[in-house]
């Protein structure tokens, strides 16, 4: 009877999911229970190794520049979408004399620098902090308000603490009851800073509201608190790739070392006694070494890695796909490309990198910054606007243009473009978007190029456009003769 219940019933207490099974083949395999738990624990440790690679691996150095690069350029810059083409206007022009002035720390990269310093910071520490700060009117700005940029451990991942019922600290960050971020909790200075003031360990985090701070990471799981370095997946193969590397570079160095040995058959001469005090040599090349009587010299032959190439260039891919870029980015290796696999990898790399602009660096960071310099420029009357406490949205409304991408043949492409357009496929307005400009400023551009041009009396060579072959008509259909 037992037997027979088993036999039933035996499919019913066996696993069918191998990554959910156990025995020895999955003895010691570790798990994540719960992300939060383990980058609370983990993430401050793994950023700081992070950042030790980021600045001493060429590769990842490399790759990182090649993200922010890609992601930033010269700035990811603001469109309004006001229908008011005066107010666009006016609100452009505002934007780009205050944008060069928008770092708090007075340097003058602007705030299309910080946001390369702070996608940096988030790729490379997994996260990173703007506060915004408004600013007296008499300060001299063109809006009162500026941003800040602020270390990920200025905002203590171990500030842990019910402050009233309902209100609580989790990892540096304030929610209510709803579960919303109300408040993050900051030191006022980098607690690793050596040339802070004495008494800034002392110091406790005070609370910035929600609506004051800007928290750039990408979110890997719902609920996520804070970032995770974007090397986390790559950091221990960095390491031994480069322990690899140092053993291969010693090991050519001693099999290319070159050097003689002076043999002494002559022991009672005094010329050739060892002097007291005298140091052994060390080997280095073409020197030669004098050798004491009864002593000889025998030399190991360290093999060749015949597999050095091609086990470090697969450890390369790995790293760049860990880190999410191309191969050739993260090594300037383009031997084995060509025009196919270049425009392959270029394609999903861009995915990747449009995601990234437009879920999380546009939303976290851009368009707080815009809102908050909107209406501050509003309150302090840089822009005359009326009707914005009754509907402020026309104003608040933007579209930010990232930089464009240049492809391997923008010949090909500008022609695909150029059909694309005329078939109806797309709008000039939307190919010009995605170039990274605006169609309005492009198309003020082009008539002021042609008014001066006429102006000046230049005439250039107008480009041939090519005349679509006309689609032929179809042939009437033959009359059905009548049935009588």
């Amino acid at each position: 009877m037992l037997s027979n219940l088993r036999r039933a019933f035996g499919t019913l207490w066996t696993r069918s999911l191998d990554a959910a099974g156990a025995g020895k083949r999955w003895a010691g395999a570790s798990r994540v229970v719960n992300l939060n738990a383990d980058m609370l624990s983990g993430a401050t440790v793994a950023a700081q190794r992070a950042a030790y690679v980021a600045r001493n691996n060429p590769n990842v150095a490399a790759a990182i520049n090649a993200m922010v690069s890609n992601a930033v350029g010269t700035g990811i810059k603001p469109r309004s979408k006001h229908p008011d083409d005066a107010v666009r206007d006016t609100l452009h022009a505002l934007w780009e004399r205050w944008e060069r002035v928008a770092d708090a720390s007075g340097r003058a990269g602007g705030f299309y620098g910080q946001q390369a310093l702070a996608v940096r910071a988030m790729i490379e520490g997994g996260e990173s902090f703007a506060r915004l700060r408004s600013r007296l009117p008499g300060d001299g700005l063109p809006v009162p308000f500026q941003v800040e940029l602020i270390a990920r451990d200025q905002v203590p991942s171990t500030q842990w603490s019910d402050i009233r019922p309902g209100n609580a600290i989790r990892g540096g960050i304030e929610f209510n009851a709803l579960g919303q971020r109300i408040a993050y909790w900051v030191l006022p200075f980098n607690p690793n800073d050596p040339t802070m003031p004495l008494l800034a360990p002392t110091w406790q985090p005070t609370r910035v509201p929600a609506e004051d701070m800007c928290h750039l990471f990408r979110e890997l799981v719902e609920s996520q608190l804070r970032g995770l370095t974007w090397l986390a997946p790559v950091l221990l193969r960095v390491k031994e790739l480069d322990q690899y590397e140092d053993a291969a570079l010693v090991r050519a160095k001693v099999a290319a070392m070159m050097a003689g040995f002076i043999l002494n058959k002559d022991a009672e001469n005094p010329a050739w006694q060892p002097q007291p005090g005298a140091e052994t040599p060390t080997l280095e090349p073409g020197m030669l070494v004098p050798l004491n009587p009864g002593e000889s010299v025998e030399f190991t032959s360290p093999p060749d890695d015949k597999n050095y190439t091609e086990f470090t260039k697969n450890h390369l891919r790995a790293i760049a796909v860990g880190l999410g870029c191309t191969y050739f980015q993260a090594t300037g290796d383009l031997r084995d490309a060509n025009y196919s696999s270049l425009r392959g990898g270029l394609v999903e790399f861009r995915r990747s990198i449009e995601q990234l602009q437009h879920l999380v660096i546009v939303p976290q960071l851009c368009d707080p910054v815009w809102r908050r310099f909107v209406t501050l420029a509003v309150m302090s009357g840089a822009i005359d606007a009326p009707d914005f406490f009754r509907d402020p949205e026309p104003y608040l409304s933007a579209e930010w243009l990232p930089p464009a991408f240049d492809w391997v043949d923008p010949l090909k492409d500008i022609r695909a473009e150029i059909e694309s357009i005329d078939a109806g496929l797309k709008s000039r307005a939307q190919s010009v978007a995605e170039a990274g400009y605006d169609v309005e400023a492009l198309d003020a551009e082009i008539a002021a190029d042609r008014a001066r041009e006429r102006r000046m009396g230049l005439a250039f060579p107008v480009p041939k456009v090519a005349t679509p072959t006309p689609i032929p008509e179809d042939p009437p259909a033959p009359e059905t003769p009548a049935h009588g």
